[in-house]
């Protein structure tokens, strides 16, 4: 259930919008070309998608009318992502908008001149996406999802939940920009409660890179007072449900990046709301089509976090969780 509103990203500042950008006449079809890392039959990214149009349409854009939208799904496969993007180029689209890092990275690789937005980036000063937070500087801008220190909060989150646990697995994939920086921030939590780390990767969603994943698991619980850390990376995403059905199996206590791995069965969650967040990435497109350089738009970081806590498989795992959790939890799922 619902625990309190969610605040949006940019509260009032489009009200603080120049208004001669704002006014700005377009007299021709924009073309807009989405990068999703999404599948497309995947209800997460229909459901971003239609945040997303919704935004637009609230701004006075609809698909069909004055605006045509060009999408391509990589349903988490790495292979796809340059041909992907490629194509996505070569239609010659006013605004590009893409999900996760390696989405961005694929796109800058492909144009520096067509406007790029992106959605669910956690360190795109460190990946070299912009030159500075406040004045991106280039073709690129967007909005970030986290803050590498949360890394620590995961960790404490986690051992809150599940006080015995002493030993910590991270799911996480070596290729991501921000995962050693995640890796990190953890690392240097662990030793202030008493846990001791073991990194399992998990770098793109081939059935080797999943069985590989799922031996590592398999062999980290077969020790005692284990838990889980699973990273924000597309293809944990992609790999959601067969990630929550192992930590069930294994009885490991998880904690996850994102409320839908909790509604899945996942035992806690902690992050963005990424269905606002690509409500929010419409303001952007929006400003770009009227006239205004990504350039010089600041990327926009999140100001509110969802706790998701799922009593049902806190049960299963015989946890008892405190009610002052509860207490924080934006939604507790019974």
């Amino acid at each position: 259930m619902k625990r309190r509103a969610f605040i949006t990203l940019l509260g009032g500042a489009a009200a603080a919008w120049p208004l001669a950008a704002r006014a700005q006449p377009v007299d021709r079809v924009q073309r807009i070309g989405v990068l999703s890392v999404f599948g497309e039959s995947d209800p997460e990214g229909q459901d971003r998608l239609a945040a997303f149009r919704g935004g637009l349409q609230a701004l006075g854009w609809t698909d069909g009318r004055n605006l045509r939208i060009d999408y391509r799904w990589i349903a988490g496969d790495p292979d796809r992502l340059r041909g992907a993007a490629a194509e996505l180029v070569g239609l010659r689209p006013d605004v590009l908008v893409a999900y996760t890092p390696p989405a961005v990275a694929a796109l800058q690789r492909e144009t520096r001149s067509i406007p790029i937005v992106f959605i669910q980036v956690s360190n795109p000063l460190g990946a070299g996406f912009v030159a500075s937070m406040a004045r991106p500087g280039g073709n690129i801008t967007g909005f970030t999802t986290f803050e590498l220190t949360i890394g620590g909060k995961w960790l404490e989150a986690l051992k809150e939940i599940a006080p015995r646990i002493s030993r910590a697995a991270v799911i996480l994939n070596p290729n991501n920009p921000s995962a050693s920086g995640f890796l990190g921030a953890i690392e240097a939590a662990a030793p202030s409660l008493a846990i001791a780390l073991a990194p399992i990767v998990l770098r793109d969603v081939s059935d080797g890179e999943r069985s590989s994943m799922e031996r590592g698991v398999e062999a980290f619980a077969r020790e005692p007072n284990g838990g889980m850390i699973v990273l924000p990376d597309f293809a944990a995403v992609a790999l959601r449900q067969p990630i929550v059905t192992l930590a069930a199996q294994r009885r490991l206590p998880t904690i996850y990046p994102f409320r839908y791995f909790a509604t899945l069965g996942g035992l806690i969650s902690y992050g963005v709301d990424q269905i606002e967040q690509s409500r929010q990435a419409a303001s952007y497109v929006d400003r770009i089509l009227k006239g205004e350089k990504p350039g010089e738009l600041p990327v926009q970081a999140p100001t509110k976090f969802e706790l998701v806590i799922n009593l049902k498989t806190a049960k299963m795992l015989g946890l008892t969780v405190p009610v002052t959790l509860q207490a924080r939890a934006d939604e507790v799922i019974e």
